[in-house]
C-alpha cells in the first residue's frame, strides 16, 4: 500500500504549510481538506490543540471522500501525514503583528490592510466594529511592518516551551518540524530533550533552518545530537520565508540553499520551503535537481521507517505555504460569503470526548476543556461545487510535483 513517506524516496514529496502561527480554523480545515484530496503527502499546522483537532477533522472527511476524488480523476493515494511546527527561539514563523488602531490617522490610506495576504488587518469590521489585527489569521509575514506611514505596527513572538509542548501536541500527530537558526545548539538541545520521549511514536522528523554563516557545520552538529533516529529525517531549506506569493524571484533563495545542503551530503532528505511557488518545480527540473524513482521498478523497496542515514543527490520534495494558501483564497472567500447570513468565523464547542484523536491528558496541560472546530455551516464538503473547484485548483499545484512532466502554468491570485 502506498504511504506518504514513499513520496520522499521517490522524489515527489508535497507538503502544505498551513502556518506555524496561522490559527484561523475555518481556513485551516478547508486548506487541509482540499490539499489532502489533491494528493498532498503532509499537512503542517500550528502546535495548537484546536488547530490540530481541526486538521484531524478535515483529514477524517478526506478519508471518506477519497473514492469520490479518485472517481473525478484526482490522484489521491492516501491520507497525508499531520505535522506540527515547534521553535527553539525567536523565529519569523512564530510571531503576530499588532498595533493600536485608535492612534491611526483618520486620513491614513491603510496600506497595511491592502498588503496583508491573510486579510488579517481590518478596520471597523461589520458586526462588532473591530479594528486591528485578527490574531487567528495573522501568520507573521511582516509585510505590514515597513509600510505603515507612522511605523506603529510591531510584532510579538513566542517560543515553544519544552516542558509543556511535547505532551500537549505530539501524541496526536505523525511528525514534528523544529525551526532553528545557526548558533542555537543549546536551545535546540533543550527542545529536543522534551521531544525525545515521543520520537518512537513519530513517523518523521524535520529540521527547518535558514541560511547563515557556518550553516553546514551547525546542521552536522544537530545531526550528531539527534542521531540515531527511528524514522526519516528531512532538512527543510528555508530560503525566503513566507514569500512564495510575491513573484517569480522568491523561489531562487530556497533553490540555492537546497543546493548548498545537498552538496554537504547530510544524511536524510532535502526539502525546499520559503519562497516556493508555481515556478519552483520547473526551476528544479531545469537544473537537474528533481527526479522521479519509478516504484514499479523497485518492488518492495520502500521501508515504512526509512533509515535516517540515507543520503540523496536530489531535492526530495517541496513545501508550499503562502503561495498555496493565496492560490485557494478566492474560492475560500466564496465559501465564507455564502455564510454571510451567519458568522463565517463561528465556532461550535465540542467536549474533548467528541474529539477522540486529542488525548484526554491535554486538560492537565492547558485549558482544553473545550475544543473549537468550525461549524458545519461553513464546511467545504457541504458545498460540493466549491469543494471540487477548490480541489482542482489545489491539484494544479500538487500535480506539478507529482507528474514526471511539466504541467501548465497555474493562475496567480494576488
Amino acid at each position: 500500500m502506498y504511504h506518504p513517506l514513499q513520496a520522499l524516496r521517490e522524489g515527489h514529496w508535497f507538503k502544505l504549510i498551513c502556518g506555524a502561527s496561522f490559527q484561523h480554523l475555518p481556513a485551516v480545515r478547508s486548506l487541509t481538506l482540499a490539499y489532502a484530496l489533491a494528493g498532498a503527502d503532509c499537512i503542517d499546522v500550528a502546535a495548537n490543540p484546536a488547530v490540530i483537532a481541526t486538521a484531524q477533522d478535515a483529514l477524517h472527511v478526506a478519508r471518506r471522500l477519497m473514492n469520490a476524488a479518485t472517481a473525478r480523476g484526482f490522484s489521491t493515494p492516501g491520507v497525508p501525514l499531520l505535522m506540527v511546527s515547534l521553535n527553539d527561539g525567536d523565529d519569523p514563523h512564530f510571531r503576530k503583528a499588532e498595533f493600536d488602531s485608535t492612534i491611526c490617522p483618520g486620513d491614513c490610506p491603510r496600506p497595511c490592510e491592502t498588503i496583508c495576504p491573510a486579510q488579517a488587518i481590518v478596520f471597523e469590521r461589520p458586526g462588532d466594529g473591530f479594528s486591528g489585527v485578527l490574531d487567528d489569521r495573522c501568520y507573521g509575514c511582516g509585510r505590514c511592518l515597513p509600510i505603515c506611514p507612522i511605523q506603529q505596527i510591531s510584532t510579538r513572538s513566542y517560543v515553544s516551551t519544552p516542558a509543556a509542548i511535547a505532551p500537549l501536541v505530539l501524541e496526536g500527530v505523525d511528525a514534528v518540524e523544529i525551526h532553528t537558526q545557526v548558533g542555537r545548539l543549546n536551545d535546540f538541545k533543550r527542545l529536543w530533550q522534551a521531544i525525545v520521549p515521543w520520537v518512537d511514536r513519530l513517523k518523521l522528523i524535520a529540521i527547518s533552518c535558514p541560511d547563515g554563516e557556518d550553516l553546514i557545520d551547525y546542521l552536522w552538529a544537530l545531526y550528531d545530537l539527534i542521531s540515531p533516529l527511528p524514522c526519516p529525517l528531512i532538512w527543510q531549506t528555508d530560503g525566503r520565508p513566507m514569500s512564495g506569493d510575491i513573484g517569480h524571484g522568491a523561489t531562487r533563495a530556497t533553490v540555492k540553499l537546497g543546493q548548498k545542503v545537498l552538496a554537504a551530503g547530510l544524511p536524510g532528505y532535502v526539502q525546499l520551503a520559503g519562497g516556493t511557488n508555481r515556478h519552483t518545480v520547473d526551476k528544479l527540473r531545469s537544473m537537474g535537481l528533481l527526479t522521479h524513482i519509478n516504484p514499479a521498478a523497485q518492488p518492495g523497496s520502500f521501508q515504512y521507517a526509512a533509515p535516517a542515514t540515507q543520503r540523496t543527490r536530489y531535492i526530495s520534495g517541496v513545501a508550499y505555504g503562502s503561495y498555496a494558501r493565496v492560490l485557494l483564497s478566492p474560492l475560500l472567500g466564496q465559501l465564507e460569503a455564502r455564510n454571510d447570513q451567519g458568522d463565517a468565523d463561528a465556532l461550535t464547542v465540542l467536549s474533548l470526548e467528541a474529539v477522540p484523536s486529542i488525548p484526554s491528558h491535554l486538560e492537565h496541560c492547558v485549558d482544553t476543556s473545550t475544543i473549537h472546530i468550525p461549524v458545519r455551516s461553513i464546511a467545504l464538503e457541504d458545498h460540493p461545487d466549491l469543494l471540487w473547484q477548490t480541489v482542482s485548483l489545489a491539484d494544479s499545484l500538487v500535480s506539478q510535483l507529482k507528474s514526471p512532466m511539466n504541467t501548465p502554468d497555474i493562475p496567480v491570485h494576488v
